[in-house]
């Protein structure tokens, strides 16, 4: 079955002799591969470096030496080092046991010797193939099973401050924009980038999720554009990236704005071009991939501070978002946390049927620095410990209430004091982290840590 025309698999033709070539050329065309010509080692490694191929078929013997094959078998350790997964026929008049062994312990798929039948050499390119690919998409599969973040929880806004947000989303929801989602911590970023895949045409393909400010210098490349064998020390084997994963889906950027500036070139290129290469290897490849990406930080301010690059800014936030936070949607509030109890009161077994007058006067008095996330956190934990049919105020664990005489720091532990300074920060600097951190006395990392470790994050 000959490969149709608009799925042309691209074969390079290694060979010193041009008659050769120009055989291979006629017989693989009249079965629909498209084909590269190479006639020598130094024409290969430029072919590989340039574009990239489905398969290679390569002669073993070359002008610097016509019958041991070692030119030959270095090339072939040389294209394995480039790319393992690509499928190597090898081919010599020189045939022996031997050298057929040493190629095959090199990586070669198969052996040939010359002159070959037409037939078993279009049965090995065909069958080489389709093994690749088939690697290719298990790979892929795998990769998001370990990479894809589980769904979210579902968007629940009828405040007046969240009307302009869902009319936003069900305007740009369908397109291809690339959007930028402002807000503080917890207030629900990626909640809304689930929504905007899953109105978008890529909703069958994968969203994926990562947190780009997260990664350091040493890993960021590999994490996002994946790397080949022998990269780096740990490198022991191709790997692809997030970008390739999300391929014709979406991926989400959170917490942009904490991308080292120069960092920040390396993912410009691929917003503007499609293009990128695996960390060890300059062979180009092209993505179709949908950015949304999310911060807490004013990005306006880091551009102006020279933190953040503004032709970066422009390509991420064809349309911005900012959510508003917990405290700015009071109608919100109490449909949240029965969103969440019913969850949780599922999770846990836990027979609950609502709140009552002080656990709802405490969600009003709650300044909830944590937004979002903290009224989730606070609702688990009150299922966890309720005592009988209602949610009551002691269950909910809001010490830090605005309410007079609610703090009493003798009452506290260190931990409980250091949660209560962070969240008030917090708050005060509208969910800032650098703001907040600085305020504090703390390293942007160090106050990061202790999100975690409260549960704020």
């Amino acid at each position: 079955m000959k490969t149709s025309p608009q799925n042309r698999h691209r074969v390079l033709i290694a060979d010193d002799q041009q008659d050769i070539r120009e055989s291979l050329r006629l017989l693989l065309k009249n079965e629909g591969f498209e084909t590269h010509p190479a006639a020598s080692p130094t024409d290969v490694l430029a072919a590989l470096e340039a574009r990239e191929f489905d398969a290679v078929l390569m002669d073993l013997n070359y002008t610097r030496d016509t019958t041991s094959g070692q030119e030959g078998l270095d090339l072939l350790a040389r294209i394995q080092s480039l790319d393992s997964s690509l499928p190597v026929i090898v081919m010599t008049a020189w045939s022996s046991i031997e050298l057929a062994v040493e190629a095959m312990r090199l990586g070669a798929r198969d052996f040939l010797q010359k002159p070959w039948e037409n037939a078993r050499l279009l049965s090995i390119l065909r069958t080489q193939i389709d093994l690749r690919q088939a690697l290719r998409r298990a790979n892929r599969l795998e990769a998001e099973n370990r990479l894809l973040s589980a769904e979210g929880p579902t968007l629940i806004a009828e405040s007046a401050a969240m009307r302009p947000v869902l009319d936003l989303l069900s305007r740009i929801g369908p397109s291809d924009a690339n959007v930028l989602i402002t807000g503080e911590h917890g207030t629900g970023k990626e909640v809304v980038a689930r929504t905007l895949h899953a109105l978008s045409a890529r909703s069958s393909r994968p969203m994926v999720t990562v947190n780009a400010g997260g990664l350091s210098s040493g890993i960021f490349e590999s994490e996002l554009f994946g790397h080949v064998k022998g990269a780096f020390t740990d490198a022991r084997a191709d790997r692809i990236g997030r970008f390739e994963i999300a391929d014709a889906g979406t991926l989400f950027l959170d917490e942009i704005a904490n991308v080292p500036l120069n960092l920040q070139a390396k993912l410009l290129r691929v917003l503007e071009t499609g293009e990128f290469e695996r960390v060890g290897s300059s062979n180009s490849r092209r993505v179709n991939v949908r950015v949304l990406a999310a911060t807490n930080v004013d990005v306006h301010a880091e551009v102006a501070a020279g933190r953040f690059r503004e032709d970066l800014l422009f390509r991420l936030n064809t349309i911005e978002i900012r959510l508003p936070a917990l405290r700015e949607r009071q109608g919100d509030i109490e449909l949240l946390a029965t969103h969440f109890l019913g969850i949780y009161a599922e999770r846990y077994r836990k027979k609950i049927s609502g709140f009552d007058a002080g656990a709802l006067q405490s969600f009003r008095e709650h300044p909830w620095p944590g937004n979002v996330r903290e009224l989730d956190h606070a609702i688990e934990r009150a299922v966890l410990l309720s005592p009988g049919p209602m949610i009551r105020s002691a269950d909910l664990g809001l010490r830090f209430s605005s309410s007079p005489g609610s703090l009493r720091l003798e009452e506290m532990s260190l931990d409980e004091v250091e949660k209560h300074l962070i969240q008030r920060m917090l708050a005060k600097h509208g969910g800032n982290v650098s703001k907040a951190a600085d305020a504090l006395g703390l390293s942007r990392s160090a106050l990061y840590r202790r999100l975690e470790k409260f549960n704020l994050e």
